[in-house]
């Protein structure tokens, strides 16, 4: 920081410039030739003391008095120049008293404020700071350490008025370098720092919980580290990892870098200097260092952790256990990975974990076999690893950086080509971004800032969405459904789907972005896909990758047995497998069940699936499907034989209270096997809500038009919402082995609906397929038909899935 003294002093005026025109007053010559006089200069400047005898410039000791800026200074001089010890007043108040030379402010001396509120003593170089000084500021605040040319420069200590204070190496006025900052409650930072911010390899203690280990970019935690709690045993192996980072310089030495603060310290004492001023925010990027005690993020995983790892009574005993009890104890060692600042994966290193935990473990292990999941771990050898491993860290770069941001309403600006931004990824890591294992490749986010806002709408925990896609386990490819040649990705918890897209139907989804984001806000139960991120990838040598990042409508916990792909047409609209299992999609032309639903709740959606037609018709969208799964319960003791021509009217589902409900037996009781319950208060937090789910609940006319969830015996309690944990009757029609009599078989269902495919326009291209088609096919068998068409055909093929129940 440059020193407002050297504004003052740029423009100095060398008495001996103008000798010639000056007027004196003579004395008696001393026997060095000096002799006693005054000067007085055309531009109204003032000399008085010693003169040259020969050349009648200043010389000795002197006062010059600046007309201009009425400056005053008193002290010896040399040449006609300000040499020696000097003082200079300026009439603002503020006073330097030091070493001069060659006109400068130049060797040791010291600068108090106008007012006295800040000062700085110590070294001089051209009218800057530079060297070793000691500058203390108007709110308390106090530096001391290397300056150079005017700004914090070498190893110093920063005092803050509240008591944090860093001690390590400043650049340019930053904290930057390896340096330790400590906060008044205890806390503390060792490690690397750039231009203000943590980042680089770190070691982040907190007084009363233990401390982490790890990599930080830019203020934010980044990459691998391990946490130790307060009070647990860190084995050999660790400590001498740590050593090591502080005997390679990776860590910094504590006692070095306080043996060298302390040396500075008799340099300048602070009691030689009065109060003083602030250090500009700007130079901190953490600003002030925070009053509160920093909390680890999702440290523990906030209680859930604990009590699932070591106890409840474990962690409330660690509370009054002395620290020598608590030096044997089991809190684990944990492995950590963040991107960005967000926790991404926690894993237990400390062997010492109760037996009962494993037990846990074990059995969650077992269950996870048991469960048959889709798709094809992408493991490192498989085709798509590296476009997985690039995406990840293109997703995490994404939300680390959108993620601090404060959130607000998106603006005209933040869609279309010009919010988006892209940046290299190469192997080796730049400032920016980590090294990696990938290839070097390119990344690009679209409309950022409109994704985020999406995410938050839809309720997506920011942790949770980087947990998903970016944590330790694999993503899963599925193969594709349909006839794109897209590729399609699952993450490990099943929650969001990655579809790759073409050129066309990115800048479709672009160019309907701010009415799409209009109609998920308006219509909170739409059915429409969600869409939560839009990126590109382009390896270094190959092509690129475009996708989109969308919820996955059958992430539940309950089994989907069918799922169907509707749009209403005939014209190929059936499945060529032999063998269908869970996971195999069906048509138009196997659908052979009818749907029938509370009539409240078929009203509701129909109507919002004319809406999010008629929305999809505006923007020119057509060939979209409407994707529909069930779950279906106990069908076994659901059969029901009846004539073809008997009148089959489903029976309304039961509707218990909530004493009735929580009483398991009565709930098996009932054969239906689905069961709705009336929310008590105390309850409403032990539904399963589902992920990303928004909107109100349904109301039942069965309970007087109340919300009411859904109960499955043994299995869950649903949240029941439009498209989603749906009940619903199915009806299937069959025929007897005679072939003779029809009968229809009845099954209690659960129902997930939504409108997917949502990016193909009615184009030229399209349009010369419809003509083609038309001439070989009928033309309203045929998928590829005009928007308003097909929107017709789309609302009337739903009508008859679900039909309206004859009992109305």
């Amino acid at each position: 920081m440059t020193s407002p003294v050297a504004n003052d002093l740029q423009g100095r005026t060398d008495p001996s410039h103008s000798q010639e025109n000056h007027s004196n007053a003579a004395s008696t010559t001393n026997s060095a030739g000096l002799r006693a006089g005054e000067l007085t200069l055309p531009n109204g400047d003032t000399y008085s003391g010693t003169l040259s005898g020969e050349t009648q410039i200043p010389e000795g000791t002197g006062r010059y008095i600046w007309s201009s800026s009425r400056c005053v200074y008193e002290g010896e001089w040399r040449r006609g120049m300000r040499h020696g010890q000097g003082r200079t007043l300026w009439p603002s108040g503020a006073i330097y008293e030091g070493e001069y030379s060659a006109g400068y402010m130049d060797g040791e001396g010291t600068y108090v404020s106008p007012n006295g509120s800040s000062a700085y003593k110590g070294q001089w170089k051209l009218n800057h700071k530079h060297g070793l000084g000691l500058q203390t500021y108007p709110n308390g605040d106090m530096y001391q350490g290397s300056w150079m040319q005017g700004k914090m420069e070498g190893h110093g200590r920063y005092t803050w008025a509240n008591g944090n204070s860093y001690v390590g190496t400043m650049r340019n006025g930053f904290m930057s370098g390896k340096g330790v900052l400590t906060w008044n409650t205890g806390d503390s930072f060792q490690g690397n720092w750039l231009d203000g911010m943590m980042h680089g390899h770190g070691l982040y203690t907190w007084e009363d919980s233990g401390y982490y280990l790890g990599t930080w970019t830019r203020g934010f935690k980044d990459g691998s580290g391990t946490f130790y709690p307060k009070f647990c045993r860190v084995p050999t192996a660790h400590q001498l990892y740590i050593d090591d980072l502080r005997n390679r310089g990776v860590l910094p030495d504590v006692s070095t870098i306080l043996q060298q603060s302390t040396s500075r310290d008799t340099k300048a004492s602070p009691d030689q200097v009065s109060a003083g001023a602030g250090l500009p925010s700007r130079n901190l990027s953490l600003g002030r260092p925070p009053s509160k005690k920093p909390s680890l993020q999702r440290r523990w995983s906030i209680g859930v952790a604990i009590e699932k790892i070591i106890g409840r009574e474990s962690s409330a005993g660690c509370e009054t256990r002395s620290c020598e009890d608590m030096a044997g104890s089991d809190f684990p060692i944990l492995e950590r990975e963040y991107a960005q600042g967000v926790l991404i994966s926690e894993v237990v290193l400390d062997q010492t974990v109760s037996d009962s935990s494993k037990k846990l473990k074990h059995r969650q292990s077992k269950m996870a076999k048991d469960v048959k999941r889709p798709g094809e771990a992408i493991i490192k050898g498989h085709r798509s690893y590296d476009l997985m491993l690039c995406l990840q860290l293109g997703i995490r770069y994404t939300v680390g950086k959108i993620t601090p941001i404060q959130r607000r309403e998106v603006r005209a600006s933040d869609y279309g080509p010009k919010a988006s931004f892209w940046m290299n990824f190469p192997k080796n890591g730049s400032r920016l971004t980590p090294s990696h294992r990938a290839v070097d490749f390119k990344w690009k986010d679209y409309c950022p800032m409109v994704f985020r806002n999406l995410r938050e709408m839809f309720k997506i925990d920011t942790a949770d969405y980087m947990i998903s896609i970016c944590g330790s386990d694999a993503l899963r490819e599925l193969s594709s459904p349909g006839k794109s040649g897209s590729i399609f990705l699952l993450s490990q918890d099943d929650r969001f789907m990655i579809k790759t897209l073409r050129k066309s139907e990115v800048q479709v989804l672009l160019r309907m972005l701010p009415d799409y984001y209009r109609h998920v806000h308006t219509y909170e139960n739409t059915l429409v896909t969600k869409f939560f991120g839009l990126h590109r990838v382009k390896p270094s040598s190959g092509q690129k990758f475009r996708f989109v990042v969308m919820g996955n409508m059958f992430c539940t916990e309950l089994r989907i047995h069918r799922r169907f792909d509707l749009k209403g047409s005939s014209l190929g609209r059936s499945t060529d497998k032999i063998k269908i299992d869970e996971n195999t999609t069906l048509k138009d032309l196997d659908l052979d069940y009818s749907f029938y639903l509370e009539p409240s709740w078929r009203d509701a959606l129909l109507k919002q699936i004319e809406i999010d037609s008629e929305f999809l018709k505006n923007h020119g969208i057509m060939d979209y499907s409407l994707l529909l799964g069930f779950h279906h319960r106990a069908s076994q003791n659901l059969q029901r034989q009846e004539s073809f021509h008997d009148s089959i009217l489903p029976d309304k589902l039961t509707v218990l209270s909530e004493e009735d409900a929580v009483e398991e037996d009565s709930a098996y009781n009932y054969r239906e096997g689905l069961v709705l319950v009336q929310p008590g208060s105390d309850q409403k937090s032990k539904v399963d809500v589902g992920p990303h789910i928004r909107g109100s609940s349904l109301r039942s006319s069965s309970a007087c038009f109340e919300e009411v969830d859904l109960l499955l015996p043994g299995t869950a309690r649903l949240q029941i919402q439009l498209g989603v944990n749906m009940p619903a009757r199915a009806e299937k029609e069959e025929k007897q082995e005679d072939g003779e009599k029809s009968f229809r078989r009845v099954y209690d269902v659960v129902l997930y609906i939504g409108i997917i495919d949502i990016l193909q326009q009615y184009s030229m291209r399209k349009k010369i397929e419809h003509a083609y088609k038309s001439i070989k096919y009928n033309p309203l068998s045929i998928s590829v038909v005009e928007p308003r068409f097909y929107s017709e055909r789309f609302l009337k093929f739903i009508h008859t899935v679900f039909p309206q129940n004859s009992s109305d």
